[in-house]
């Protein structure tokens, strides 16, 4: 087997490790989420590095709730002058700004992905939202972060301090193939079974609402807006519901 075919078999089980072993807590999370939406809130989510990654996939995004709000910094996100923003999302101070800027307020709900739950910046987003009332689903590396020390000065990481922990089961080091000759495993691990568990989220919020009687508000594909006339207005209906009530849309 090739190495490539290695890594397609080791995400393979990460991937399905979460949906044996995480089943309670998305639940509980979209429950939450189900809430939020319900009662006209915005779901938030943050991410420092490549964790902004996940909050981008979702926000503004086809099959995606228009209620979805990723919160970004380019000082922390890693978009551009990446090992300026690796020392940033460990200063203090960053995330409660970003919370206080997005006006985060019930009945609002905030995700907060950091595989190490570790950065300060992401552990002052769910520390700031919580002193707001306002409910924290953390998605993260238990394993990994409990080996790892904090960078907040409370001693705290971002899974203690959330309402409903989601593990992504990721591996050590997020790396996951060694090869000989080469000392270090290659292969990130944290991003794809994160890409799974949002979107899941947002699929079963989207079905709980439907069962208590809701129509979510889901964005149509950009493009069938070219094709169609009447997506177009449907997709346009939800940028103005939402466009004053988000920092970033």
């Amino acid at each position: 087997m090739r190495s490539w075919q290695r890594y397609f078999e080791v995400m393979q089980e990460v991937v399905e490790d979460v949906l044996k072993t995480q089943e309670a807590n998305i639940t509980k999370a979209a429950e939450i989420l189900t809430n939020t939406t319900k009662n006209n809130g915005i779901i938030h989510l943050f991410g420092s590095g490549h964790s902004s990654l996940i909050a981008e996939d979702v926000f503004w995004r086809a099959a995606t709730l228009a209620n979805v709000h990723a919160i970004f910094e380019s000082a922390v996100a890693g978009v551009n002058e990446v090992t300026k923003t690796s020392k940033l999302e460990k200063l203090e101070g960053i995330g409660r700004v970003l919370v206080e800027y997005n006006r985060v307020l019930p009945p609002d709900a905030m995700i907060c992905i950091s595989n190490s739950s570790n950065n300060a910046a992401t552990i002052d987003v769910a520390l700031g939202a919580k002193e707001r009332g306002v409910p924290v689903i953390a998605i993260t590396n238990i394993s990994y972060a409990d080996q790892l020390t904090t960078h907040h000065s409370s001693g705290k990481k971002l899974k203690d301090v959330a309402d409903v922990v989601i593990d992504n089961c990721s591996l050590y080091g997020d790396a996951a193939i060694e090869l000989a000759g080469l000392s270090q495993k290659v292969g990130a691990t944290s991003t794809i079974p994160a890409a799974f568990i949002v979107p899941a989220l947002l699929v079963q919020t989207c079905e709980n609402l439907l069962e208590s009687g809701i129509e979510p508000d889901v964005y149509y594909n950009g493009h069938l807006a070219y094709e169609d006339p009447s997506i177009k207005l449907h997709n346009d209906a939800l940028v103005d519901k939402y466009f004053y009530r988000m920092r970033n849309l």
